[in-house]
């Protein structure tokens, strides 16, 4: 049973930047098809922010953040991290790591992913 826990939330500013981790564990991470990362605003659906892929290609990205978010893991560590620079008042939300073990055609909406954690609060104030 995979377990997700992130870590690395906080209030910021707009304009700075902030690192957040998820930790896996019960499952191999590189056995994992997709891990990815969603936020959701209060009052809001949730978000799809990126995704990446254990067994390798390129990360995914939303256009809303395309340029200033990078996805990134440590195979080793079984870590999942999402560097966020630039920050906007607009990606303030709760942020969730989601993994998912099967083979999918898609990891970008909810439903592609059977797992989350349990998310970490980032706030950008202006």
């Amino acid at each position: 049973q995979v377990q997700l826990m992130e870590s690395g939330g906080a209030s910021v500013q707009a304009g700075e930047n902030l690192k957040l981790s998820c930790a896996t564990s019960g499952h191999s991470y590189g056995g994992l098809f997709c891990v990815g990362w969603f936020r959701q605003a209060p009052g809001e659906e949730r978000e799809w922010v990126a995704s990446i892929f254990p067994g390798g290609g390129s990360p995914e990205y939303a256009d809303s953040v395309k340029g200033r978010f990078a996805a990134s893991q440590d195979l080793a560590r079984n870590m999942l991290y999402l560097q966020m620079n630039s920050l906007k008042p607009e990606d303030t939300g709760m942020y969730t790591c989601a993994a998912r073990q099967t083979w999918s055609v898609r990891c970008r909406t909810p439903a592609d992913f059977t797992t989350w954690g349990q998310g970490t609060q980032v706030t950008v104030s202006s």
